[in-house]
């Protein structure tokens, strides 16, 4: 998996002024990271986690494949997700992760995906998906790293960092399947770590714009350089952020008291 220099940081680098974004702000990220504490605490009552309580009833967990089966995915807000995980010795640490889209239907009216010259469409205007943002498991089901990716891993349709910015803010899946507590628990780590997911994908802009220069790679099926950096195999997460949900919840009480 690579990496590019410099794009682990860690949380407090990231972190968003407090200061500056008022006290409604404040209490909405606060109320944020209370609902994604109180769901874990309620599943662990039951020896539980959000992991675990996804995977109910999808038999073998098998690398690769999608969890649950056909993805999870709201007709009304156009977001969906899944979860996976690589094999062990590209695992990082990790248990698997989740892969968070928006489709156009939820989309911003006026975003369109960027002027790029290998940009292909699908036919479907509604399969033209971005990816949001990654999130990194560990063995216990806690969220341990946001992470953004190169196109080629998800095969999405590449919209600049603004445009995706605007779209995080609307992802949210509003219906109880395949589990109401996962997908709870999902809409309110977005909202408690939104300015850091914004703070991800100009990231993300900025690693793409630094392997632009780099030289292609072969495609070993065409024996010809790959179209682009977006197709670029040596590049897959191009930002990250170690988390802990905990951490992040005190800080925000903190400077909610000081608001």
């Amino acid at each position: 998996m690579a990496v590019a220099p410099a794009t682990n940081v860690d949380e407090s680098t990231f972190a968003p002024r407090f200061a500056e974004m008022g006290r409604d702000g404040l209490e909405d990220m606060v109320a944020a990271g209370e609902e994604v504490m109180e769901i874990e605490r309620l599943l662990a009552k039951t020896e539980d986690n959000v992991v675990g309580e996804l995977l109910k009833g999808q038999g073998t967990f098998y690398e690769w494949n999608h969890y649950p089966d056909g993805d999870v995915y709201d007709a009304d807000t156009g977001s969906q997700f899944f979860y996976h995980a690589h094999p062990a010795d590209e695992r990082i640490g990790e248990h698997g992760h989740f892969h968070t889209f928006l489709r156009p239907v939820g989309m911003p009216t006026g975003v369109c995906p960027a002027s790029l010259p290998d940009l292909q469409l699908p036919k479907d205007e509604n399969d033209a998906l971005t990816h949001l943002i990654g999130i990194s498991m560990d063995s216990w089901g806690k969220a341990t790293r946001l992470f953004t990716t190169n196109r080629w891993v998800t095969g999405e349709v590449w919209y600049g960092a603004e445009d995706v910015i605007a779209m995080a803010a609307l992802f949210e899946i509003g219906h109880s399947q395949p589990s109401w507590p996962v997908n709870r628990w999902l809409n309110a780590l977005f909202r408690l770590y939104l300015p850091d997911i914004e703070a991800l994908v100009r990231e993300r802009d900025t690693t793409m714009g630094a392997w632009k220069n780099q030289p292609l790679p072969i495609d070993e099926e065409t024996g010809a350089p790959v179209s682009s950096v977006f197709e670029n195999r040596q590049l897959e997460v191009t930002s990250y952020l170690k988390i802990s949900v905990p951490d992040r919840l005190a800080t925000v009480v903190s400077a909610l008291e000081k608001a």
